[in-house]
């Protein structure tokens, strides 16, 4: 099955969602962003600790379906007397519901600018690849 695919995801949000809790993940980095822009909530996702240049067949990850999406822009202001700046961050907060592990078995996008997707499969444990 097609994924949009979540890389470089940290090994301790990986180990919670392996625990099956649910697990609120903030995606700020560009490539994360534009594979859950238009997340739907009930939409099955691919999330590994991987990072985009590294994932090949094989690599392992978490199937999981997003129960929550929202976007939210920050604004921060810095100023003295000498100067005033203001920045503004935009993320995307998903909440996952983990359903099994998982394994790709083609990557058929990973370009720099577009969605990450794959074709994964959830693995049994008694496989024993």
């Amino acid at each position: 099955m097609e994924y949009k695919t979540l890389t470089s995801i940290s090994y301790s949000a990986m180990q919670d969602l392996k625990d099956h809790m649910l697990r609120t993940i903030e995606i700020r980095s560009p490539q994360n962003f534009l594979a859950s822009l238009d997340l739907e909530v009930g939409e099955e996702i691919f999330l590994t600790s991987t990072s985009t240049q590294d994932l090949t067949p094989g690599t392992m990850g978490i199937i999981g379906s997003v129960t929550q999406h929202q976007v939210a822009t920050h604004r921060i202001v810095n100023s003295n007397d000498s100067y005033y700046e203001e920045r503004e961050t935009t993320m995307i907060r998903i909440q996952i519901r983990p359903r099994c592990v998982g394994r790709v078995r083609k990557v058929l996008s990973n370009q720099i600018g577009h969605v990450t997707v794959t074709e994964a499969e959830a693995v049994s444990f008694y496989d024993a690849r």
